[in-house]
């Protein structure tokens, strides 16, 4: 490809797109923040965060601001490079996950047609589970290079947690997969769009799988043992201040709110919005609406991922290995059975 017919102007859309996506992922994290305390306030009957700005509305600034004026501490005996690496690799890894989600449809925009997603890639689903893996090395590195005890216990708790859950949860996207036959996130939500129901209809029960080691993934209550505090302190972000602790506190909030825009895409329609026929409206019109749908599925799914944080006690840790392994995987595996079979015979009647 020669420099002259390297299209510019699909590098400067795909670059705006990931501007926007990036800001709206850390704007949705930050008032994520303030959520997650009126939620708190709620379940436990008191008013939450009410002093800076209207309704406490400016507390994530304040939060925000405190974190980037505090002094930065190194321990002296940690391994400063990987000390330095950890919360820029959890950061990293959480920003690169939204890369393959279609926030809407194509819609015409200055006499070009505009693709609301970074990229449209046929194993889309794979390069999630790429990425989400690679997200646990910034939690173990992070604790390894810290030389504390309890740092170290809560990155190991992590990395074993986090390779348990992914089995049960890979297990569960198989038998949607069988159903879709593609990888292709845009594919999967155009079939919901194009068929009469969601994927939850076909798959409840790999939902409830997916959905609850999505929690697991995310270190959410009732799956936070990596920063237990009453067992490990504060669990393997001990030893950081300042902007490294926030971008670890940070990407748990961009990671849920991925988790929960990918659970909306695969089970929920995506952007299709309920009892609508976009193909009616106008290209603004319907992306106004895709954009609501796509938005309003997800804030609901993250209300739900609060209220069980503030609703169920922690898990021990045996009790949190054996649900990934004695309970989600075998039910896992027989979702997949029970799914093939079904498509097995649906097959063999046409």
């Amino acid at each position: 490809m020669t420099l002259l017919a390297f299209d510019w102007g699909f590098a400067l859309e795909k670059l705006v797109l990931i501007a926007i996506v990036i800001t709206v992922s850390l704007v949705v994290a930050m008032y994520a923040t303030y959520a997650e305390r009126k939620v708190a306030g709620f379940m436990q009957d008191r008013l939450g965060p009410n002093r800076a700005g209207p309704f406490g509305l400016l507390q994530p600034l304040a939060d925000g601001l405190k974190l980037f004026f505090k002094e930065e501490i190194i321990p002296s005996n940690s391994n400063k490079f990987l000390f330095i690496l950890g919360p820029c690799l959890a950061m990293l890894t959480a920003m690169m996950t939204s890369a393959v989600i279609p926030w809407g449809g194509k819609v015409e925009l200055g006499g070009r047609m505009v693709d609301l997603q970074v990229a449209d890639i046929n194993i889309g689903i794979l390069y999630i589970f790429g990425v989400v893996s690679l997200g646990v090395y910034g939690m173990m590195i992070g604790g390894w290079a810290s030389n504390n005890k309890y740092s170290l216990m809560a990155a190991l708790r992590g990395a074993s947690q986090a390779i348990s859950y992914e089995l049960a949860m890979g297990l569960s996207l198989i038998a949607l997969l069988m159903l879709t036959g593609s990888l292709s996130l845009r594919t999967i939500t155009e079939q919901q769009i194009q068929g009469n129901w969601w994927n939850i209809v076909y798959q409840p029960l790999g939902f409830l799988l997916f959905f609850i080691c999505a929690l697991a993934e995310c270190n959410r209550a009732p799956f936070d043992l990596p920063e237990a505090e009453s067992e490990l302190n504060m669990g393997y972000h001990q030893e950081y201040s300042s902007m490294k602790l926030g971008f670890f506190l940070f990407s748990e909030y961009i990671n849920m709110f991925i988790s929960c825009t990918i659970i909306a895409t695969l089970f929920l329609g995506g952007y299709d919005m309920p009892f609508v026929d976009e193909a009616k409206l106008s290209g603004i019109a319907a992306l106004i609406v895709g954009l609501v749908a796509l938005f309003g599925k997800t804030f609901i799914l993250i209300f739900i991922f609060m209220w069980i944080r503030w609703t169920l006690p922690r898990f021990r840790y045996d009790q949190l290995m054996n649900l990934g392994w004695k309970g989600l995987i075998p039910l896992a595996l027989f979702n997949m059975v029970i799914t093939g079979a079904i498509v097995l015979f649906t097959m063999k009647a046409h």
